[in-house]
């Protein structure tokens, strides 16, 4: 009898994140459904607008997140396994964030000009 309740157990254990990603996906699908159709029917009657998206400023706030979580992640795994591929979970988004901060820098200096 133990052993039947293990198993069910173990199914049940299974199957909860299988349902919770079904669920989102779900969510994120209706999402992005309904949107579709709200824009549609803005622009069919002539009130859509879009968006400003300031990428400049976008640049910045990713670099500056993206650069501090991975000096720490650096930092962190070159003192806990060393010199391992592992350093990479922590150099790739450093190297992303370095890379927008420097995006940044240069496209704020063409729009300074």
């Amino acid at each position: 009898m133990e052993q039947i309740t293990s198993v069910a157990a173990q199914i049940l254990i299974a199957i909860i994140p299988i349902a919770g990603i079904f669920m989102g996906a779900v969510v994120v699908f209706f999402y992005l459904l309904w949107s579709h159709r709200r824009r549609i029917l803005l622009i069919k009657a002539g009130h859509h607008s879009r968006p400003d998206f300031d990428l400049i400023t976008f640049s910045l706030l990713a670099g500056l997140l993206l650069g501090s979580v991975g000096l720490t992640l650096t930092v962190f795994l070159a003192v806990v396994t060393g010199p391992t591929y592992g350093l990479l979970g922590g150099i790739i988004p450093l190297s992303m964030g370095i890379g927008l901060l420097i995006f940044h820098v240069i496209k704020r200096g063409k729009k300074a000009k």
